[in-house]
């Protein structure tokens, strides 16, 4: 007979839900928490990819949000959705992205908010500005963009303690038909892999979803980066994958927080990071988009915290 884990997770000796390829019993038992308290805590994860944001292991926290963490988790996403569309109007062929730096840099704090990437682990920039061929955490500097590019900004304004990550691609000026096409692919995959978010699914199925989708398109997934949990701290557990299979991985529960924030290169999926430290790029200098949301599971799907109001 089969001894039952808590709701929702596996049985003692079930493959574990992380992916290890070990039995429950032997990774993560005993470091979830049981049904007496009614939500699961985060636990250390065997080596897997780097979170798309810094790429750091994120740390221990509360898989499932309360109430009031949710609450405030919206309030800072909707300040990251106004900082998304403060751009629409400004980014264009002649201004820098150091530019786009400054602009969300004093948006964020007329608002009473601070920007996370700021001097985080070292990293110099309020925001990340990835053009072409980065693929994310590009460093605002000097470079004009110019007729015919595209960029990913990337934002995350912390408000009362609480986090709102989110990102879009702009278009500068008029671009190929190859970029606009890989524009709208890559946001169709968040929404696919949103549209997969409801309790007693698995973060499998958003991954199924991305990779099925891009890669139908004729485009690959990056794998070297993946969504993780945010809100309450810059990265948390669980670890979103882009790419997977379905009905695998973290069994999804009302009340958890993370991003849905697929990388998609119209080349090859690999990817090499540059003598900064920070930024990566294609491997054989294709174009890359990335689209991101913060979304929570509710008890009948999905909500995202950083649409439109």
């Amino acid at each position: 007979m089969k001894e039952q884990g808590a709701p929702g997770l596996p049985g003692r000796n079930d493959p574990c839900w992380c992916g290890s390829g070990l039995k429950y019993k032997k990774c993560h038992l005993g470091k979830d928490d049981g049904p007496d308290h009614g939500v699961r805590q985060a636990a250390s994860l065997p080596p897997r990819p780097r979170s798309a944001v810094f790429g750091k292991p994120r740390q221990r926290g509360s898989l499932v949000k309360t109430a009031e963490q949710i609450r405030g988790i919206r309030e800072a996403g909707k300040l990251a959705w106004e900082l998304l569309e403060m751009l629409e109007d400004r980014i264009r062929p002649g201004i820098s992205t150091d530019d786009i730096d400054a602009w969300v840099h004093e948006y964020t704090v007329a608002h009473g908010a601070v920007s996370a990437p700021l001097n985080y682990k070292g990293f110099p920039k309020s925001v990340c500005t990835s053009v072409n061929e980065v693929v994310c955490h590009g460093i605002p500097g000097g470079r004009v963009l110019e007729e015919g590019d595209i960029v990913n900004v990337d934002v995350t304004p912390i408000l009362n303690g609480y986090y709102g990550d989110s990102s879009r691609m702009y278009a500068v000026g008029r671009i190929a038909p190859e970029a606009e096409r890989l524009i709208r692919v890559t946001r169709e995959c968040m929404e696919l892999g949103i549209a997969q978010v409801r309790p007693g699914g698995h973060l499998g199925d958003i991954g199924h979803a991305i990779q099925t989708h891009a890669e139908g398109a004729g485009y690959s997934v990056v794998r070297d980066f993946v969504g993780h949990g945010t809100g309450v701290r810059f990265h948390e557990d669980p670890q979103v994958a882009h790419f997977g299979r379905p009905g695998v991985g973290h069994p999804m529960l009302p009340g958890m927080v993370f991003t849905i924030e697929p990388m998609i290169n119209l080349g090859d999926w690999h990817v090499r990071i540059l003598n900064d430290g920070w930024t990566a790029i294609t491997t054989d200098g294709s174009l890359s988009a990335q689209w991101e949301h913060t979304v929570v599971v509710t008890p009948d799907g999905v909500e995202v915290l950083t649409g439109a109001p």
